[in-house]
């Protein structure tokens, strides 16, 4: 079991628990997965960017990612429907908390200038959107081997049904909120 995963059975639940009140430990919120999304606009003009990506995703994750295509065409953008434009991979279980104690304790505090993620991004049903400019903060990633960096998206959903209570299971789970 992960480390992160036994601090969720054994203090966090408890915790959680006494602050909201709730009758059953079956209320209490969890994470359910985390998406990892990589958008790679530049995959309309060079096919093997869109190989580098899966790549460095595969590395970062330890998953295979799915590959996204385009919904509809974009004339201005030279797009056309069903052409590849990202990449995805949606964690669960073990590797879902692997992935999350590596973001909060290894990845994030390699940002330069960090100061806390956002409190504002969670989403009204508590669940929780970041954005990271570069691949490089994570440390897989070989940084003499990156051929151009690029941001991606991690969504982080829980069963929380409100905003405060997915701010208090993130924040106990070692989150670094601004303050």
């Amino acid at each position: 079991m992960n480390r992160l995963q036994k601090k969720y059975n054994d203090e966090i639940v408890k915790k959680l628990t006494e602050k909201f009140n709730y009758t059953t430990v079956m209320q209490c919120p969890k994470l359910v997965k985390i998406v990892v999304n990589m958008g790679v606009g530049d995959a309309i003009a060079n096919p093997k960017a869109m190989e580098e990506a899966v790549e460095e995703l595969t590395t970062i994750t330890g998953q295979k990612p799915v590959i996204t295509k385009a919904k509809k065409s974009i004339a201005n953008f030279k797009l056309r429907e069903g052409m590849e434009i990202g990449c995805k991979v949606t964690l669960r279980g073990e590797r879902m908390y692997d992935f999350f104690d590596k973001l909060v304790n290894i990845a994030l505090p390699r940002v330069r200038d960090f100061h806390g993620v956002s409190k504002t991004a969670f989403d009204g049903r508590g669940n929780y959107t970041l954005g990271v400019k570069e691949q490089l903060i994570f440390p897989e990633v070989n940084y003499d081997k990156v051929a151009i960096v690029r941001g991606m998206d991690i969504v982080i959903v829980t069963t929380a049904p409100t905003n405060e209570e997915a701010y208090a299971l993130l924040e106990a789970c070692g989150m670094p909120f601004a303050k």
